[in-house]
């Protein structure tokens, strides 16, 4: 069987576009108050695809075998690029195949990785983004110039459009994490930004969980403010709701 690209039958407008990346980019909106920035960083486990990756692998095993020894232009680039003569005796023929083999691969995965990109969206995914969202939804500061598209998913959705300082959130939220679980204080980051955001909104810790309670229950049940506090929280430290209510709880407040 040859492989087939993926193109899509459907072909959106320019207002389709923008509109269902509007409906895109606020459900993730939701979902990164209601989640954390986990949520923006999701990968299936490798080892789900580790038999196909097996077979692929011993497809290039076989072939470089095959092409380092048969008449044809892989042999022939190689004798058109030798090798110093002690090095040739440590790369054979085959494994230099195998590398080749291997770069070709690569570029085709990037290629093809750039076509499932433009499947929804054709190549207008970043001005389609600048039209559906004027503000970054990690930050909620404007995009400013240079924004940078994220995928939080690779089974082919779009990218969301994100300022650099959101994006950096994003990459950096493994570590943001790492420090939530720490009790010394003076280490931890995230909790002196929440220190630092409960004292500016003049707030409670107590507001607090009622906000984080209000955002994963959907209640309306909690003092003004309390809400807007939690999401301050959680837009600046990259934590879920859930996130926030267990250092609470790790804390006594």
């Amino acid at each position: 069987m040859s492989y087939k690209r993926y193109k899509s039958e459907i072909a959106l407008s320019k207002p389709e576009k923008v509109n269902i990346m509007s409906e895109y980019i606020a459900y993730y909106e939701r979902l990164i108050n209601e989640q954390g920035l986990d949520i923006l960083n999701v990968k299936i486990p490798r080892d789900v695809f580790a038999n196909i990756l097996d077979e692929i692998g011993g497809v290039l095993n076989q072939m470089a075998i095959e092409m380092a020894s048969e008449d044809g232009p892989v042999k022939e680039f190689l004798e058109a690029n030798p090798l110093p003569p002690h090095m040739k005796e440590l790369l054979l023929d085959d494994f230099r195949v195998f590398s080749l083999l291997l770069n070709a691969l690569k570029q085709w995965v990037s290629a093809e990785s750039q076509s499932t990109d433009r499947y929804l969206l054709g190549g207008t995914a970043r001005a389609t983004c600048r039209e559906a969202v004027n503000k970054c939804i990690v930050t909620g500061e404007e995009l400013g110039e240079n924004p940078e598209l994220h995928h939080p998913l690779r089974d082919g959705r779009p990218p969301i459009l994100l300022s650099k300082k959101g994006h950096n959130l994003v990459e950096q939220n493994n570590q943001i994490n790492s420090s939530a679980n720490s009790d010394d204080d003076s280490d931890n980051e995230v909790w002196n930004i929440i220190k630092q955001i409960r004292t500016k909104k003049s707030q409670s810790w107590a507001q607090l969980r009622e906000g984080c309670n209000a955002i994963l229950t959907g209640s309306y049940n909690c003092r003004p403010g309390a809400k807007s506090f939690a999401n301050v929280v959680i837009r600046d430290t990259g934590l879920s709701a859930s996130d926030i209510l267990e250092m609470l709880d790790n804390k006594g407040l």
